[in-house]
């Protein structure tokens, strides 16, 4: 059996330009891997604890030594000699070993690290990719993308306060065709702006008079594409509603359903509101996708699921803090038809472990950010290798 020999953790940066946390995990084979936690901007107060050095000015409070510390210190002890693909056992020791409900006391950011590196390297160690080691199934499929074309809440420095606009490729027989579809849509957007600089998920981030002027300059550039907007491509929005200034009601949701091409909303309200959760559900048979509200949770997807609160979830792992409690959240959707969109964060970086994770628990779609910036096309990049490394068993998702 091949064992967890040392780990080794360091202080990198992520995509805002600010301080994250990589681990580095070597085996008794004197091989190695290594992952980087991303981090959110609009996080919600059930997440696991992201530990920051809040008293170093050296890095305005955002250096994460004292996470560094832990897993070079604590961490690295406590697994030493574990089976590299015991994952079940290497999360249960971390997860104890932390001991509290949000993994304040060693923080989620390190605990997450170690987790996806152990994997990481697991998968090296049996000559096979990422996708197939975590995979429980034979049969792959590619998720549909959702690209989050117009930043704006706290993803942007303009006046939109709804934060995502995204586009979903619709009726797509391949994961390259619904890129493909993106990619001119993209385009033409581009050419219809004005200000064409970028936020933090690569998406435009120009001001406009409304949210509802951003949903219909996509709609041109959708139909400047040569596409039908609703059968070809689609738009998706994440409210981020933890984020707003003035909630939003239900009426005013559907009424975007019927004037737009809407099939799927993030986060219309925040993320105690039950009760505005399932009406809106009741009412509409769109895609309502629970972030905030679920936390990548299992206890929080429970309650949903018992009181219909949603139909979709998204899948953080940074939310949760573990590869195993990552994958026992998805099971648990997907027994309940919810469909399941794994998703990075706003402060993300080069690490493509959730390109693998949607593809080995064959997950619906995936939220990585625009076709911009190499933090977002990574993971694209990412889809592109397995889809042409499965050849012609590869197949892409139907909602």
């Amino acid at each position: 059996m091949v064992k967890i020999k040392n780990i080794k953790s360091r202080q990198v940066f992520d995509s805002r330009g600010n301080p994250t946390l990589e681990a580095e995990v070597f085996s008794s084979n004197n091989t190695s891997a290594f992952s980087i936690v991303p981090s959110g901007a609009s996080t919600g107060t059930h997440e696991a604890f992201e530990l920051r050095d809040n008293n170093n000015k050296d890095y305005l409070g955002k250096s994460v030594f004292n996470a560094v510390s832990n897993v070079n210190n604590i961490i690295a002890k406590a697994l030493k000699n574990i089976n590299i693909d015991d994952q079940s056992k290497i999360d249960k020791t971390l997860i104890e070993l932390d001991g509290t409900d949000q993994k304040q006391k060693l923080g989620a950011n390190a605990i997450l690290a170690v987790s996806m590196a152990c994997c990481k390297l697991a998968a090296i160690e049996k000559k096979i990719p990422l996708f197939k080691y975590l995979s429980k199934n034979k049969d792959f499929l590619l998720p549909i993308p959702l690209l989050n074309i117009i930043n704006g809440g706290s993803h942007a420095n303009n006046n939109l306060d709804i934060q995502e606009f995204m586009i979903r490729p619709e009726n797509t027989n391949s994961f390259s065709e619904a890129i493909r579809r993106s990619f001119l849509v993209i385009q033409n957007l581009k050419k219809m702006l004005s200000n064409t600089n970028v936020g933090d998920e690569g998406g435009f981030a120009p001001d406009f008079k409304s949210n509802e002027e951003a949903i219909e300059i996509i709609i041109k550039s959708i139909e400047k594409s040569g596409f039908k907007p609703e059968k070809d491509i689609s738009i998706c929005l994440d409210i981020a509603a933890n984020e707003l200034k003035e909630p939003k009601s239900i009426d005013y949701y559907l009424n975007l359903i019927k004037n737009y091409p809407i099939k799927s909303i993030e986060d219309p309200f925040s993320e105690d509101d039950w009760d505005s959760w399932k009406k809106l559900t009741k009412k509409t048979n769109i895609q309502i996708v629970g972030d905030d509200l679920f936390a990548t949770n299992k206890n929080r997807l429970n309650k949903g699921i018992n009181e219909k609160s949603a139909n979709s979830i998204l899948i953080k792992p940074n939310q949760i803090g573990t590869v195993s409690e990552t994958l026992d959240v998805i099971d648990l959707a997907k027994k309940n038809n919810f469909k399941t969109i794994i998703s990075h964060r706003s402060g993300d970086s080069e690490d493509t472990f959730i390109a693998d994770l949607s593809v080995a628990t064959n997950s619906s779609q995936i939220k990585t950010g625009s076709l911009a910036r190499s933090e977002r096309v990574s993971k694209y990049n990412r889809l592109l290798r397995i889809e042409d490394a499965l050849g012609n068993s590869a197949k892409i998702a139907k909602i």
